[in-house]
């Protein structure tokens, strides 16, 4: 009986120590966020993980009050997207506002002659035009006018918010939307890696703000026909890279977070 209650007892203490240490965690990294789900589910996956394996009975996530684990993201990425997602964990969460505002790289697959209401794959087909007129040559030199300080226009679908909802979410929903207005944001490298149309990749570096599926949308109509966003894949935000820093979800525990932990 003895040596089972310190069994008990030790499994308790062992239970109380890793989600002690795992509430003490202070800082930053990256996980991989897969096709499909939204950034927030992909964090809440990562906390239910963490909390589980420290021991919380039937974890939730989504709850506010008494929160047993301060965890946030820095910059959403599109439910269709994948790669970088930086996660700020303790007082690592106020440091997210740098990763918003701060360069990020992308590879964007674009499809000429289909334009949608998402601006991507997930959308309908809004309008089709003839691209067999665009060239190779014809796209690096209009992706030159795209470089820089410029204006853009988000995207209708997104997670900007009028009245406290997400524009993406009244949309669903039936409700009539009107575009936010033209706001500045920087590119500082952008070129064309491959062209077989209708497709086309671009390789994107980019500052805080910045909407890849307004870019696209942009650039088909600037070759006078449209184009939507087939596949995007974040490669890099602040110094996180995709292949470097980035922690796949058989990954998400306390020992790797550790590992790869950048303290506040």
């Amino acid at each position: 009986m003895k040596s089972m209650a310190a069994k008990m007892s030790n499994t308790t203490t062992s239970v109380s120590s890793t989600l002690s240490k795992l509430q003490s965690l202070n800082g930053l990294f990256a996980i991989y966020k897969k096709q499909g789900p939204t950034s927030t589910d992909v964090l809440n996956t990562l906390k239910k993980a963490l909390l589980k394996e420290a021991g919380e009975q039937n974890p939730n996530p989504r709850k506010r009050k008494k929160q047993s684990l301060k965890m946030g993201h820095g910059g959403t990425l599109d439910s269709a997207a994948s790669g970088v997602l930086v996660v700020g964990v303790g007082n690592g969460t106020k440091l997210l506002s740098t990763m918003l505002s701060g360069s990020k790289k992308y590879v964007a697959v674009g499809e000429l002659g289909k334009a949608t209401d998402t601006l991507d794959a997930t959308g309908s087909v809004i309008l089709e035009k003839d691209f067999e007129h665009i060239s190779r040559l014809d796209i690096e030199e209009k992706l030159k006018s795209f470089i820089g300080d410029i204006m853009q226009v988000p995207p209708l679908y997104s997670a900007l918010k009028t009245g406290g909802q997400r524009l993406s979410v009244l949309l669903k929903n039936g409700h009539k939307v009107e575009a936010k207005p033209a706001r500045p944001v920087t590119v500082y490298n952008l070129t064309l890696q491959e062209f077989k149309p209708p497709l086309f990749t671009l390789n994107i570096e980019c500052g805080g703000g910045f909407y890849v599926r307004s870019l696209v949308d942009d650039l088909g109509k600037a070759l006078s026909s449209c184009a939507h966003v087939k596949e995007l894949v974040r490669t890099k935000q602040g110094q996180f890279t995709l292949e470097e820093h980035t922690l796949h979800e058989e990954k998400w525990t306390l020992e790797h977070v550790l590992q790869s932990l950048l303290p506040c």
